[in-house]
């Protein structure tokens, strides 16, 4: 089977991340349990007229695959492939809110349109005249990897060159207050740079959108070469040691080769303990990262996750503000990602240095 290279990352985040020149340079650090994105000058990327007509989410992702392709050199990829926790929300808010205040009369079908999960993927395909395969993965929080995996396999079994791959998912007002009320986000206002300290229920919610060029043709450009992505929707505390040990074993490694583990902590007291069975254990004397007191918690949030460790390995610097541990390593060789979301939907993504 062929090899799996990164060749380019776009990210749109609550953080800075659009320029690609700059990796956590300018860091903007909240006080709040709710965290918008940052928003790029979509003038630049999208005509005004079309723009006004497309939700947050939608620009958000049509902005961040032109910048993935751009980098890349890429004008039209032979499949795309997004993932979505609860896609296009605020047009699924706006047309619900319709039919009630409206009496189920006079609609305006625009935002039911929009409303669907794969609009984004359709959205990205009709700018680029893209007719090859597109597919949208809606797999709870690691609807991000499902896209990975897809990928994954078709470039290794040589049915595709270049893929486009990305996570999507936006607030909406609404559904933010439902997620409040039932505590899935924090009640308090917390500081992103004591996230871990806060000992409460619930995560710090936001947004976002992230994208990346899959090849399985290596060039001078390429960030990381994607070894293995794994999946489990159910994965007991005690069970996760050897779950990775098995994970790391069928890519002919052990945790003593991993250089760099980067978790998925969010701050929520209930949850937060899985990644500690492996930041105490068997990972205890490896270099540690989190990140997701910089982008919040969202169903595709590893996708900020992913870039974070491709940027890692193309500069071959880890940034000071994401460093979980004190332990140091000269250079990063493999890293590994682990995420979950209220203790379901486990993922594990490996990649390597170019």
């Amino acid at each position: 089977m062929k090899p799996v290279y990164i060749h380019s990352v776009a990210s749109i985040s609550a953080q800075n991340t659009v320029d690609e020149t700059a990796f956590l340079d300018d860091l903007v650090f909240y006080e709040d349990n709710v965290l918008p994105a940052i928003d790029p000058n979509y003038k630049d990327f999208i005509p005004p007229a079309a723009a006004r007509r497309m939700a947050k989410g939608i620009k958000m992702g049509v902005v961040a695959s032109k910048l993935a392709l751009n980098q890349a050199g890429i004008d039209k990829p032979d499949a795309i492939i997004t993932g979505t926790g609860l896609g296009c929300l605020r047009d699924s808010e706006k047309f619900v809110s319709a039919i009630l205040d409206n009496n189920e009369q006079f609609l305006t079908p625009t935002p039911f349109i929009q409303s669907t999960h794969n609009t984004v993927g359709g959205q990205i395909a009709l700018e680029l005249q893209c007719k090859g395969y597109n597919f949208t993965y809606v797999h709870a929080s690691v609807s991000f990897e499902s896209a990975l995996l897809d990928a994954e396999l078709q470039l290794k079994n040589n049915e595709a060159t270049n893929i486009l791959v990305g996570g999507v998912d936006e607030l909406g007002d609404h559904t933010t207050e439902l997620f409040k009320l039932i505590e899935l986000i924090k009640t308090e206002k917390v500081s992103s740079k004591a996230l871990l300290e806060s000992q409460t229920k619930g995560v710090v919610y936001s947004e976002g959108a992230n994208f990346f060029l899959l090849t399985n043709e290596k060039d001078e450009k390429c960030y990381a070469e994607l070894i293995d992505t794994a999946i489990f929707n159910t994965l007991k505390k005690d069970n996760l040691p050897t779950a990775v040990e098995t994970f790391l074993n069928s890519n002919k490694l052990n945790p003593e080769h991993v250089d760099l583990l980067i978790c998925g902590h969010n701050g929520d007291v209930e949850h937060d303990d899985y990644y500690e069975v492996l930041t105490s254990g068997i990972f205890s004397d490896t270099q540690q990262a989190f990140y997701k007191h910089l982008s919040g918690e969202f169903h595709t949030a590893s996708g900020f996750g992913f870039w974070l460790a491709n940027k890692i390995l193309k500069t071959q610097t880890l940034p000071e503000a994401v460093k979980l541990n004190h332990v140091k390593n000269s250079e990063f060789g493999y890293v590994l990602l682990y995420n979950q979301y209220l203790g379901e939907n486990h993922s594990f993504t490996l990649l390597r240095k170019c």
